[in-house]
């Protein structure tokens, strides 16, 4: 027995792994869905941080799937290669050339970019994209807007931008079997043949809710939903959310992300929580301690 008393940083250490414990019982063979964009994307510290974290997850015996953005990496290639971008309401309308553009970043060097930093951590990845064994269907989607004389909606073409109609998760459910990170390019085929660029978050959703995951985490620039005194909301419900929306506290760009977090609880997601991808270790954080880091969401 020894006289001297333990080191304060070893014992919170262990204390730490003591309030793990029950969340790595409750979690263990639980599929994980991981949107991963924003700015931690262009953060060599938070790319390491986030590869560890993901293999971390695989290492006690949960099923991480990463599904990755790079919008700002496809708008600096345009810019590289003189292809200019329209937007309208915020949307890149996405031409044929835009579209090949598109692919080759996000399919190519921002995927692969990710399975080698999860390589790097000590975890084996594998990079796809919704076209690899028809795991996404997508569709065109269809956007209207108000004609700014006669007020009349019109239909706006936004060229190969798509939505996901149908998932098909085999291909995931064999890299798990073979224990391997799945790491997922929003691109996929239509139904057409086409090639269509999907929204990241969209895009993870509908994988998340298709295989039923226990969590889908949307990484993003923002700490999660907040109040109008700019405090956390950490617990939201849809009805919440529709409230909150409809007196405008939730507004501009987190509209589109708590919608995508209702959908995915919709179709049997048991929760989604909205995370700043910029806070270290945030996805841990979340799921190993008491407090939490972001907006959860549950039906």
């Amino acid at each position: 027995m020894t006289d001297h008393a333990p080191d304060p940083a070893m014992l919170a250490k262990a204390e730490t792994l003591t309030e793990a414990l029950p969340y790595l019982q409750r979690y263990a063979g639980a599929t994980f869905v991981v949107k991963y964009g924003g700015h931690a994307m262009g953060d060599p510290e938070l790319q390491r941080d986030f590869a560890e974290d993901v293999v971390l997850l695989k290492a006690v015996g949960i099923n991480p799937i990463v599904v990755h953005g790079g919008g700002p990496q496809i708008g600096a290639m345009l810019k590289r290669l003189g292809v200019e971008s329209r937007f309208v309401n915020g949307l890149r309308v996405t031409d044929k050339a835009t579209a090949e553009i598109a692919e080759m970043v996000l399919a190519g060097s921002i995927n692969k970019e990710i399975v080698g930093w999860i390589a790097a951590a000590g975890g084996r990845a594998v990079g796809i994209s919704g076209k690899d064994a028809g795991l996404v269907i997508a569709e065109k989607v269809r956007r209207t807007e108000p004609d700014r004389n006669s007020g009349i909606e019109r239909h706006v073409d936004l060229g190969f931008v798509g939505e996901p109609v149908a998932v098909d998760p085999s291909i995931l459910q064999v890299l798990a079997a073979q224990n391997v990170i799945p790491v997922i390019a929003p691109v996929a085929l239509g139904a057409d043949g086409q090639t269509y660029n999907i929204n990241a978050d969209t895009m993870a959703g509908a994988i998340a809710g298709a295989i039923g995951a226990k969590r889908f985490f949307l990484l993003t620039d923002v700490a999660g939903v907040m109040d109008k005194d700019r405090n956390l909301l950490t617990d939201l419900n849809p009805q919440q959310i529709a409230e909150l929306t409809a007196d405008g506290t939730i507004s501009g760009g987190m509209i589109p992300k708590v919608e995508t977090c209702v959908n995915a609880v919709a179709a049997g997601v048991d929760a989604a929580v909205i995370l700043d991808g910029r806070v270290p270790h945030a996805m841990l954080l979340e799921i190993f301690t008491r407090g939490g880091a972001g907006t959860l969401v549950r039906r």
